[in-house]
């Protein structure tokens, strides 16, 4: 049987978009590759494999809780004694104590290495080819693989060489690795799109200049990862500097407005966006973003009462307090970042009935009693109008309706600190509206870059390089002023390096930047949450051990790293 394969240039697949405004179809092209496919079909049937992991890359047990976890701002305990225990591996992320056998380090590393093999491929095959679209496709697999290799350099410390599919990788780390990468995206600069051609979901011109910004805020890091302390170069600092002034001058992307929409499910045309995990329905994304940390008796979706979250990770009390900290006597609430209230709590003791289109829950950091649709026996509860009856939800799926979804601010990993509902929980990207699982069809394109973070990088390269405290305080006010949908945050009056990992703290909060940010701000070996571990060579991942067990008929060709 013949297995089709659908392409739309961008994800799971990908469709070319030129200057023209024109209507573009779906090409379907057969798996078998038969030989009458043209120049072009066979151009696209290149490129799509080349993006076509990165929804699997920024799944939740992968890119996000290597990312977030080891950090102070999610914890995940073993759930009520029964979920989320898997052989205590968040609970040693989180500790950095994790080993060389952990199956979320292996599946991360394993989706990277397929991922720089199917650039190469792409490399290798469009050489030769005839499409219109072979040197444009050609660039953006060559940057891809670099941006590839560059998330491989800071999670694992290492970089992957290799032109030729049937010539062995080689291994290089450190400023070399730099070098390579930047000389990489350096080469096809001048042939990649411009955002507005090609969109966010597609290596762009402006995606290039923000991880050319991004390698070189974090080149010290990147040249020596296990040094006391980091020396940032007045000429790397120059090159970020260089490349966020661009972005921000080119006008290829804006401020969001509205701080929510930029993770919502129509948020593939925010202007904020310059990179990203293309998640359009029809490109079957996952929703696990947005369930990962809501309770398993949150049903967000009033046509879907199977779509529940699953009482993952929350935000540590360390975190939560820094925003304490920030507003003083103000409820932290006022920050539109930290909270977006789609869904009023009720203060009447008996139950409130909601039309299907006004049921939308609440967004942000959740803290307290939450309220939502009620469920008997997997069907939600209807009012006698039809409407449904939404109230206080318990933990009735975790058969303890004693206990009621009311999220508090301690976290750890003691039985009290364990329970389904410990922890303020974060929903940050709105719920797939066709996720009929709750862990299936995400609708929100996942970010990978955008505008805020290149005020934000341009600022602390002002700080770092001549303590230009005045340009950094008006690039962060910039962004906190930009959130106009609602009240925006307040200016704030002075800046430091202390301020601005705060102020990334707040406005990045479970985007997967936490743990090179607190690597380059020299807060990763400090103390929160179950978490005392000083030891720096936790900076970096284990490779994993089947990884090294499978280059082993070659000796010395891929060395594990310090301290695994």
């Amino acid at each position: 049987m013949k297995k089709k394969l659908s392409l739309i240039f961008a994800v799971a697949s990908l469709l070319f978009v030129t200057n023209a405004c024109t209507d573009l179809e779906e090409q379907v092209l057969d798996e078998t590759l038969k030989a009458n496919l043209s120049p072009d079909e066979a151009a696209n049937g290149l490129i799509a494999p080349v993006y076509a992991l990165l929804p699997n890359l920024f799944q939740h047990t992968t890119y996000f809780a290597l990312n977030e976890i080891s950090t102070d701002e999610a914890i995940l305990p073993y759930r009520g004694g029964t979920d989320w225990g898997d052989n205590g591996i968040y609970l040693a992320l989180h500790q950095h104590n994790t080993t060389a056998t952990d199956p979320n380090v292996t599946s991360t590393w394993n989706t990277l290495s397929q991922s720089i093999s199917r650039s190469i491929t792409a490399i290798t095959g469009l050489k030769d080819s005839k499409s219109t679209t072979a040197a444009l496709y050609a660039a953006e697999a060559r940057g891809m693989r670099a941006y590839y290799n560059m998330i491989m350099l800071d999670m694992y410390g290492v970089v992957f060489v290799k032109d030729d599919p049937n010539v062995a990788s080689v291994i290089i780390r450190g400023d070399e690795a730099v070098k390579y990468i930047e000389s990489e995206l350096l080469a096809i600069e001048p042939i990649v799109q411009p955002k507005s051609v090609v969109g966010p979901g597609r290596l762009n011109q402006v995606a290039v200049w923000g991880l050319l910004a991004r390698l070189n805020l974090n080149a010290a890091v990147y040249r020596n990862i296990y040094a006391p302390t980091f020396t940032f170069s007045p000429a790397d600092m120059d090159k970020v500097i260089q490349y966020t002034d661009k972005i921000i001058a080119s006008g290829q992307a804006k401020l969001s407005p509205d701080y929510f929409a930029i993770f919502g499910n129509q948020n593939h045309t925010n202007q904020e966006l310059i990179f990203a995990v293309d998640q359009r329905s029809d490109l079957n994304g996952h929703n696990r973003l947005a369930y990962f940390s809501i309770s398993g008796d949150q049903f967000p979706l009033a046509a879907f009462p199977a779509a529940n979250g699953t009482d993952g990770p929350a935000i540590t009390s360390d975190f939560y307090q820094s925003w304490v900290q920030a507003y003083g006597a103000v409820d932290p609430k006022r920050d539109p970042r930290f909270y977006q209230e789609n869904m009023s709590v009720y203060s009447n003791t008996a139950d409130t009935c909601v039309k299907d289109s006004d049921y939308k829950i609440n967004r942000g950091i959740l803290r307290g009693q939450q309220y939502g649709a009620l469920r008997v026996n997997g069907a939600f509860v209807r009012c006698p109008d039809g409407r449904l009856k939404v109230g206080k939800l318990a933990y009735v799926t975790r058969n303890r309706a004693d206990l009621p979804v009311s999220f508090g601010e301690l976290v750890d990993f003691t039985t009290a600190g364990s329970n389904y509902n410990t922890g303020f929980r974060v929903a940050k990207y709105e719920f797939g509206s066709e996720s009929n699982t709750g862990r299936n069809k995400g609708d929100a394109d996942i970010v990978i870059l955008r505008l805020a973070d290149i005020y934000m990088m341009r600022a602390e390269a002002k700080l770092r390089k001549s303590n230009d405290a005045a340009a950094a305080l008006a690039d962060v006010n910039i962004v906190r002023a930009s959130r106009t949908a609602t009240t925006p945050p307040p200016a704030l009056t002075t800046m430091n390096l202390d301020l601005l990992f705060r102020e990334r703290g707040f406005e990045f909060y479970w985007e997967m930047l936490r743990r090179s940010d607190m690597i380059r701000f020299g807060k990763y070996e400090g103390k929160w949450t179950e978490k005392s571990n000083a030891d720096v060579k936790k900076r970096i991942f284990p490779i994993p051990q089947g990884a090294i067990d499978g280059a082993s008929n070659t000796p010395g060709y891929l060395v594990q790293n310090e301290g695994y």
